[in-house]
């Protein structure tokens, strides 16, 4: 699965500071744990998705608006989980409830054609470098149309993508998400490990695994594999860890590896494509894919995912040689919200809003690190990002998996006890900032990290059983 986190055991020893934490949350939280146990009655784990478990019990929501949401206990919280990245609006925008009341009153499933799906292709197709596009449900759905249309276009059965990253819920994308020593073999050869029971040896077999940001482990997977790969699919920023940024030549090499060797390139744009900027990361990076895969945020609330290429791979489905379908597809309450979303929403005025935002937050944390000696620093990149507790920049999945899940679980839940949810729960995770948040939000942010930081630097010190240095 994506994160099947339980296979990375958490410390018999604990830190003290994570043990009052806890303690704290589970006064907080007594309605969450009471939902909790009654939900585990019928539905596993207790929650609609494996994602959102957590130990000891996962907070349940009773509403949102704007930049927060409250639980069932009534404590507030300002949201930078915002539903694992995909409400960039914030919850319940208003140009986006506007057009959705509309739509309640109009039908909110035809099974036809309508004019939004010319309208909201042609958003779209103007942001992006695609010249069409079609549309499903989820971020799942993209890329696995995505990758069959890549093998379609070439003729060819493989595909290359890169250990820890994350592209849905089906057979292609399950291959490499969270493997373990010694199953995922050496980095320079990483080997293809399935990522859980049910995926079959033959999709195994079909999806090759490189290292994130090494062109030498891409470039030793066509050579092993002449004339058999058809695409490379990556999210330009690898978003399964945290958040590890693409170092400088990656994307332009991957660009020209393809090329070369008559395969496609996919930029997994589910996260970064409504959140990177306006015309997310083909225009961030001035890196050109053949396919982009979009869905979270360009929904606004609504599930909504798209796929994109141009009109030669495209014209494949036209052909009926490719086939594509879903009763969902273009539902008109979810177009409305994804109409509203790229024209009031996603517009270049609220990317300067959020990008200061962002950039306020990213700071405020690197002078709280610098200041209580944190071993630790700040990816960032449009409105995601992410306290990484590791002494030097991460590379890729392994370095990631080095981190003291501890002394992430301590941060995490200082935070939430002190009104602020600073990411979705999960390691691996980033933050997200809404058009909604404010400087007063910001500010809030980076008090409760504030009033944390000290104990956090503490706590990495005396695990590293170096001295415990003062704050200054």
């Amino acid at each position: 699965m994506k994160r099947r986190r339980l296979d990375f055991p958490l410390e018999t020893w604990m830190y003290p500071e994570l043990q009052k934490e806890l303690a704290t949350f589970e006064r907080r939280t007594p309605k969450s744990a009471e939902a909790h146990k009654k939900n585990l009655k019928r539905i596993p784990l207790g929650v609609a998705s494996n994602y959102r478990y957590y130990d000891p019990w996962p907070i349940f929501v009773k509403e949102a608006s704007g930049s927060k949401f409250r639980d069932l206990d009534g404590n507030e919280y300002i949201d930078y989980n915002l539903t694992f990245g995909a409400l960039m609006a914030g919850h319940c925008h208003p140009a986006v409830m506007k057009a959705v009341e509309k739509r309640l009153s109009t039908g909110t499933m035809f099974g036809m054609p309508h004019d939004m799906e010319w309208e909201l292709a042609e958003e779209i197709c103007k942001r992006f470098p695609i010249e069409m596009c079609r549309f499903g449900n989820s971020g799942t759905e993209a890329t696995m149309h995505a990758i069959r249309l890549a093998r379609a276009a070439t003729g060819r059965d493989k595909i290359v993508k890169f250990e820890g990253a994350y592209h849905g819920l089906h057979d292609s994308a399950l291959v490499s998400v969270k493997p373990h020593a010694p199953d995922f073999g050496d980095i320079d050869n990483p080997i293809s490990v399935p990522g859980g029971l049910g995926v079959p040896k033959s999709a195994v077999a079909n999806v090759v695994v490189a290292t994130f940001n090494d062109l030498a482990t891409v470039e030793r997977r066509f050579k092993e594999n002449p004339g058999e790969i058809a695409a490379i699919i990556l999210e330009p920023i690898l978003m399964n860890v945290g958040l590890c940024l693409p170092q400088p030549g990656f994307l332009e090499g991957l660009r020209q590896i393809a090329t070369k060797n008559g395969a496609l390139l996919i930029f997994d744009e589910v996260k970064t494509g409504a959140k990177l900027g306006w015309g997310g990361a083909s225009e961030y990076y001035s890196v050109t894919p053949d396919m982009i895969c979009l869905a979270k945020s360009i929904g606004g609330g609504l599930p909504l995912a798209a796929f994109g290429a141009s009109k030669s791979v495209m014209d494949l489905i036209s052909q009926h040689k490719v086939f594509h379908g879903g009763t969902y597809n273009t539902n008109p309450v979810s177009m409305a919200a994804g109409l509203a979303t790229f024209r009031e929403v996603l517009t270049r005025d609220n990317y300067a809003h959020v990008d200061k935002l962002s950039k306020k937050l990213a700071e405020g944390y690197r002078k709280t690190i610098a200041k209580v000696g944190l071993q630790a620093y700040i990816a960032q990149a449009g409105v995601n990002g992410a306290l990484m507790l590791y002494p030097k920049e991460i590379r890729n999945y392994r370095d990631w998996t080095t981190i003291d899940i501890d002394l992430w679980r301590h941060y995490w839940f200082a935070m939430v006890n002190r009104g602020v949810m600073p990411q979705p729960y999960w390691w691996d995770e980033q933050w997200t900032i809404s058009v909604q948040h404010t400087e007063a939000d910001i500010d809030k942010h980076l008090s409760a990290f504030a009033d944390i930081a000290d104990s956090l630097a503490k706590a990495q010190q005396e695990r590293a059983g170096q001295p415990v240095l003062a704050a200054h």
